[in-house]
């Protein structure tokens, strides 16, 4: 479980196809085996910390729902320490379970912040509501405005300059991450409106 509060920005020393390099010497300071780090949003399995570089097996479903195979190396990526029960939630709570790959549609510059806007992949959109929480590349924003499958968010100067939402370009694909509370209240939903419909079919057709 992450915050989506960047501590640093990492950079890629080897990518391949079963595994990730990436440099960052706060986030190695106390990584152990087995531990937990979000990689531009998803969550990846310390295997191997050398120095200051920490290595993460990929697996293939990993690579067909993100963008981590796209990673080269000297890319740039978010990093963020699993939270603790001590940790001060200054974002909101992340799994580091990617629900789809976002892309940068347009940036609007303003005098102290941008406003940055995204496409959503289909089916997305119903779990972003404005004003809610909703993580970029496992960055936690707010979001300020949707429209469609289209969504707009904030970013101040310290966003910009310690996370890669101020690198990213149009056309650039961002890992998104929805609220998880809102899928469990659609199933919640679901599973207890199916029954009452079974019940009155089956109500009717005696009558």
């Amino acid at each position: 479980m992450f915050t989506g509060i960047v501590e640093e920005l990492g950079e890629v020393v080897k990518a391949s196809e079963a595994f990730l390099a990436v440099r960052g010497p706060l986030v190695t300071s106390d990584a152990a085996l087995g531990d937990s780090i979000s990689v531009n949003g998803v969550c990846l399995t310390v295997v191997q910390v050398d120095g200051d570089v920490f290595t993460a097996d990929v697996m293939a479903e990993t690579y067909r729902r993100t963008a981590i195979g796209d990673l080269a190396e000297g890319d740039r990526v978010n990093l963020e320490r699993a939270a603790t029960l001590t940790t001060r939630l200054g974002g909101h709570l992340v799994q580091g379970h990617v629900d789809g790959v976002a892309h940068l549609v347009k940036r609007t510059p303003a005098a102290e912040w941008e406003e940055v806007t995204f496409r959503l992949p289909a089916g997305l959109a119903k779990y972003v509501v404005e004003k809610g929480s909703i993580t970029v590349d496992g960055t936690s924003l707010t979001v300020a405005a949707i429209d469609g499958d289209e969504f707009t968010v904030g970013l101040i100067p310290t966003t910009l300059e310690a996370t890669t939402l101020g690198r990213k370009q149009v056309g650039d694909p961002v890992h998104i991450e929805t609220d998880v509370v809102a899928k469990h209240v659609e199933k919640l939903l679901q599973s207890q409106s199916r029954p009452a419909a079974r019940t009155f079919a089956e109500n009717g057709s005696q009558l």
